[in-house]
């Protein structure tokens, strides 16, 4: 059965996009314009209790049973486990994804988050304090991932689902005004994934209506 997969142009939508292609589960996209508000309506809200993006909705789920789940990471786990791919059974490896895909959930993607915000702010006086307090932890987080990639090729050993996680919010990178340059093994990475076939095809999906 296809998966519908509720969702947007966001770093939180591509990384459930590029990780159904790299799992190979049919999927289908219903855009969610978040900028129209149309994740605030009851009938989202009845699979997105947050009245966030992305969601998914699998008709076969746990006993044949339709299944809705929200929040990316928790839709990260799930497809993994449904596939078996991208995430071990067991031991080291299943660890080390897991602080990852929790490294990215708790610090990458909340704090270069709130770097989108405070650079469209208008006014000089509210940026300045936000943008000095957040890039700079946003940098401080680039550099725990590029030690951790100077010696793995993938953050947790293999590609994982810690990967597609971390690679939706470094796609934002120019966004949150990082060069990558400064980040040589990130930007090793970030290169790497990019030209991976089942990625090109996850963030070429459309997530935006058409005008």
């Amino acid at each position: 059965m296809t998966i519908q997969l509720y969702s947007f142009d966001t770093p939180n939508g591509r990384k459930i996009s590029v990780a159904l292609e790299e799992m190979g589960l049919p999927y289908q996209v219903n855009v969610v314009d978040i900028t129209a508000g149309e994740q605030s309506g009851p009938a989202f809200s009845r699979i997105s209790p947050n009245n966030k993006i992305p969601v998914i909705v699998d008709t076969d789920g746990p006993d044949g049973q339709p299944i809705s789940v929200f929040e990316s990471g928790a839709i990260l786990i799930y497809l993994a486990e449904k596939s078996g791919l991208f995430l071990p059974h067991n031991g080291r490896e299943r660890v080390a994804v897991m602080e990852w895909l929790m490294f990215q959930m708790g610090g990458f993607g909340p704090i270069p988050g709130q770097v989108h915000h405070f650079i469209a702010l208008e006014s000089e006086d509210e940026r300045a304090y936000g943008l000095k307090r957040f890039m700079a932890e946003t940098r401080r987080l680039y550099g725990v991932m590029d030690r951790r990639l100077s010696d793995h090729a993938y953050f947790a050993g293999s590609l994982s689902i810690a990967d597609f996680a971390l690679l939706g919010w470094v796609w934002r990178h120019q966004r949150h005004q990082v060069d990558l340059a400064d980040f040589p093994n990130v930007g090793r990475w970030y290169s790497s994934m990019m030209t991976r076939p089942a990625v090109i095809r996850g963030f070429a999906v459309p997530m935006r209506k058409a005008t």
